[in-house]
This record gives C-alpha cells, structure tokens and sequence, in this order.
C-alpha cells in the first residue's frame, strides 16, 4: 500500500501568534521525531507524510503549555481603566522584546518592543477575564519568524477587573460518615467561572434546626476536608463557596445527610449539587 512507501514527512512549526504572516519554517524528516527549540510562545505544528504517489493530509498539533516556574526574570503588571501597564527589568540587554498577550490560545496578541525601558501599555482588556502576558528577548526584532531567536523571559497572568465566582464547586461528596464527623470532597470551581483569581473556599453545615456552624476557609487548593463536632442521629446539609479578592460566589448545598447512632456509616452518599439563588 501506499503508506507503507513513505520517504518522509513534512513538519511546518508556525508561532501562533504570527502578526509578521510569516510562512511557517518547513523541516523535511526522515525520522518520525525531531527536536525543536521554541520559546513558551503558543506554537502549532502540522506534520505530513509524503511518498511518491504525493502528500498526504496534515495533522495539527499544538505545543502545550509549559512549566513557567523557572523563569529567568518576573513580570508586573498595574491596571490603568481597560489598559495594563506591563514592567520587567532585563537581566541583558536583547535588541528587543516580544510582547504575548490574551485570553487563550484562539485569541492571543503579539506586539514588537524596541525598547530597552522594560515597560509596555496594553490596550482594551475586558474585565472578569484571565490574560496570560509573556515576554520574550530577542536579538532579532525585524518581521520574520522568532522560532530560532527569541527566549522566553517571564509569564504572568492578569485580571483588569476581578469578580466574583459565578458559580459554587460541583460535584459535592459526602463519604466516611460517623457519629460526630464526616469527609466533604468537591471538584475545584473552573478556571472560567472564577471571574478572578481563586483564593479559597468557605465550608459550612446547618442541622435540621437551621443552625449554621461557623464557616473554615481553606485554601485554593483544597478539595476536602473533614467536618468535625457533628452530634450523633441528627441530619446535616453542606455549604461550600468559593472566594477571589472581589469576594464570596454563591454557595453550592449537598444534599442532606445523617449521621448514625452508632458506627460508621459505610455507603457513599453521593450529593447532587444544586446552586443557591
């Protein structure tokens, strides 16, 4: 057959953004591997096998995201209304930076900086959206492809206005339940609900009687904890909330659940989430 006659593939590697239009830079492989040395810039990658019979389809890869923690330099960035005003401070002296900026990978901005000041204005953000802004170094700053060149200084991620979240963590499990304690596990609340950048949840319980305990707040990372103090044969209900600096989103409530007189009880209750109005 055909594919088993392939001489070799093709690899397009383009920048994405790429305001320059540039065609992407072409490799030709006989190896079904090839190493590339690209910045944390957002790269698509379309690869294609060829024979004598011609080309085959492409298949589109894009580059995921990297690990930003060990990044050479920091970035700060100071809202100003709808623009943010980005700063750094160069550990040497590129004869330019690149300056990535949006939303997502779909909506992602580039911008050349010749400059040597470290600083940068950018224009319309929205606010309850989370921005990703990367600074690159370059030695090459004319319109061409960065793939060889440029170095990727620092990342941040910047909201202009924060909210707060619009919705309560889903999935609200009960399990382990025992006479005077209980484990509460919840799926964290997603990235695009939180209007803002998570700093927590807040958990509380009511008994049948209404009677509110005092509310934990744990942190963003937390998604469970053991509710203690519980009295025995009595029924309970679940709070759970999430918080940004803008404040307190609407809770998410568990269903009800009851405690044993004696014992543990061994089932799952399995709560079905419901938002509070």
């Amino acid at each position: 057959t055909q594919s088993e006659n392939i001489l070799g593939y093709y690899v397009n590697v383009e920048r994405i953004p790429n305001s320059c239009r540039d065609s992407p830079n072409r490799i030709f492989l006989k190896d079904r591997k090839v190493l590339l040395n690209i910045s944390m810039a957002y790269y698509r990658v379309n690869i294609s096998a060829y024979n004598e019979a011609g080309e085959s389809p492409q298949v589109i890869y894009i580059v995921p995201d990297f690990s930003a923690t060990d990044l050479p330099g920091q970035i700060h960035v100071k809202h100003l209304g709808t623009n943010a005003v980005v700063t750094w401070t160069p550990e040497y002296n590129p004869k330019c930076f690149v300056v990535d900026w949006g939303t997502s990978k779909e909506d992602m901005r580039m911008k050349i900086v010749n400059t040597a000041t470290g600083n940068f204005t950018l224009e319309n953000f929205q606010p309850y959206k989370s921005y990703k802004i990367m600074v690159h170094a370059s030695d090459v700053c004319q319109c061409e492809s960065f793939t060889r060149h440029e170095k990727t200084f620092g990342v941040t991620h910047f909201y202009s206005v924060e909210g707060v979240p619009r919705t309560g963590p889903a999935n609200v499990t009960i399990l382990n339940i025992t006479k005077h304690s209980a484990l509460v596990k919840w799926t964290e609340i997603a990235a695009e609900d939180c209007l803002g950048f998570l700093q927590g949840y807040r958990i509380s319980f009511t008994d049948s009687s209404k009677k509110r305990s005092l509310a934990v707040t744990l942190n963003s990372s937390t998604t469970s904890y053991r509710l203690t103090g519980l009295k025995e044969k009595t029924i309970y209900r679940v709070q759970i909330s999430g918080f940004t600096n803008a404040g307190e989103g609407p809770p998410t409530l568990s269903q009800p659940f009851s405690t044993p007189k004696y014992g543990t009880v061994e089932a799952i209750c399995i709560c079905v989430t419901q938002h509070q109005s």
